[in-house]
Formats: C-alpha cells, structure tokens, sequence
C-alpha cells in the first residue's frame, strides 16, 4: 500500500460511547445501556454492524423498532447455529474422506493418486501435486507426516494425504475422478446422480468456509443453490434451508440427522425465540 493510500483514508477509530451514539443516531434502541457496552467490549462494532444491515433503511436509518438487544439475539442464535452446523459439516467431511481414499485405493493402489490416468480427463495433475507438496509443507510437524518422512521417505498413501485435505480440496478430489467411479460412489452411498453430490460437496464447502469464518447466516445467502433431486420439495436456492437439505443428503444417518440435528436445531430457535425470524434462513 503506498503513503497515498495512508493519507486519502481518513476514518477515525471511535470509542465504544461513541459507536452507540451512532446506533442510537440511526434510530437504534438501547434498553440496557451496561449489556451494549459489554457487548461491544467483547464483539468488534465492524462485526456486529453486519448483524444490523438487514434492519436498516433508507438514508441509513434502522427500521422503526430495532433494539439492540433484539439484534444481539439474533447475534448469538447465528453464532450458535453456526457451531450446530459445523459439527455435522465435520463428520461429512470425514465421511467423504474415508469414501473416496478408500475407493480410490483400493481401485488404484495406495499411490495411485500419483498418476495422472486414475482421474479424469479435466483434472489438472501438477496443480494437485503442487497441492499437496504445499499441504505437507505446511503440516510438517505432524506425527504421521514425521512418521512417512522417516519410514518411507515422505511417501505417502492416499488415506493418509486426505487427512490433509480441506473440504474444498476433497470436493475437487471427488469433481475430477473418473466419472464412472463417481458415479459408483454416489449409487452405492447416496441414491443421487454423482453431478449432484459433485455439486453438493461444494456447496458444502461453502458452507464450512462460512461457519469457519463466522459469517453472518441470518439473511445472508449464498451464492449458488444446491442442484435439485427427489429429497427436495421445494425449488433449491441460496438459502441456508436448502443448504441444509443438502447437507442432510450428504450425511451418513438420515435418521440420526433428523432427530438429532433437527431436535437440536429446534432447540435453539425455542431458546433464542427465533421462530419469527426463519424466513431469513429461508424458511
């Protein structure tokens, strides 16, 4: 960044004082004073702005109504939702780790990953190796790194690479296998066509990426919608409700998602009253 770019910027840091007069001058209600500075102690303004946008107006103004506490509410039903969902967003990425490491192994040897003619024509090879040089690199003090780097050199078999792997990079892994073993995979294991369990693992990485990164969900839809099939009523779009439909298809207990995540999530909006608010999700 060059000095000019220091000097055009000229937006001063504000007290927290002062970041709820803002509040209040954009016709924010403050009912308990003490709890709005404590929040703001703890929760960046930057970030929490984010969570009143979808209130605000015209001319900058916050909808007739908007409390603080209100949207602090809605603030802490997303942060909770989001910490839900991650935990099942982990055991499909889990799931589809041991799926396709274990297909792919046994269809092409341990070090099959290494040839180029076990993936699909569109794949690019050296970017993938490149990949995972730079995903070995970066995790070099792990045991099992260690333990392959001293027992056989630093090769690695394929159930083992996966373990470096992010969601997307296990997405990419599944887009360019070879078509007839995608689609051997999502037959056996899904009862969907492989370009929709393709396109679902990357709408899921979308999603971890937004839990991760503790994104805003709560009015806030994705980009992309999941691809349809049987197991949707409705029309998919970005909303995080079809996100979540998605996300059920991919998992390995249908039944276990239903009363588990379900119950859990129904929990949540009981406890935060949130039922007013769904369509925001989507529903």
């Amino acid at each position: 960044m060059s000095d000019t770019n220091y000097v055009s910027y000229t937006k001063s840091p504000a007290s927290i004082k002062k970041q709820l007069e803002t509040l209040e001058s954009r016709g924010c209600i403050i009912n308990d004073r003490e709890y709005a500075e404590k929040c703001l102690t703890r929760i960046n303004y930057y970030r929490l702005a984010h969570y009143f946008a979808p209130f605000r107006e015209s001319k900058g103004r916050y909808a007739e109504g908007t409390t603080f506490e209100a949207v602090m509410k809605i603030y802490d039903f997303d942060r909770c939702l989001r910490r839900l969902i991650m935990s099942y967003l982990e055991e499909i990425e889990v799931y589809f780790r041991a799926l396709v490491s274990n297909y792919h192994a046994m269809k092409y040897g341990a070090l099959g990953y290494l040839n180029e003619a076990s993936f699909d024509n569109r794949h690019n090879h050296p970017a993938f190796i490149s990949k995972i040089d730079r995903l070995v690199e970066s995790n070099v003090k792990e045991d099992f790194i260690i333990h392959h780097k001293n027992k056989y050199g630093g090769v690695m078999p394929l159930w083992a690479v996966t373990e470096l792997f992010s969601f997307g990079t296990l997405a990419y892994f599944y887009a360019d296998m070879k078509e007839p073993d995608q689609k051997e995979i999502a037959d056996k294991y899904f009862g969907l066509n492989y370009r929709c369990i393709e396109n679902r693992l990357m709408c899921m990485s979308d999603l971890r990426n937004a839990c991760a990164h503790y994104s805003r969900l709560y009015g806030n839809p994705f980009r992309d919608a999941p691809k349809i099939a049987d197991d949707f009523k409705f029309p998919p779009d970005g909303t995080l409700k079809s996100y979540l439909v998605a996300a059920r298809s991919l998992y390995h207990d249908k039944d276990e998602w239903d009363r588990e995540f379900v119950g859990a999530f129904d929990e949540l909006v009981q406890k935060y009253d949130m039922a007013d608010k769904l369509s925001a999700y989507g529903y």
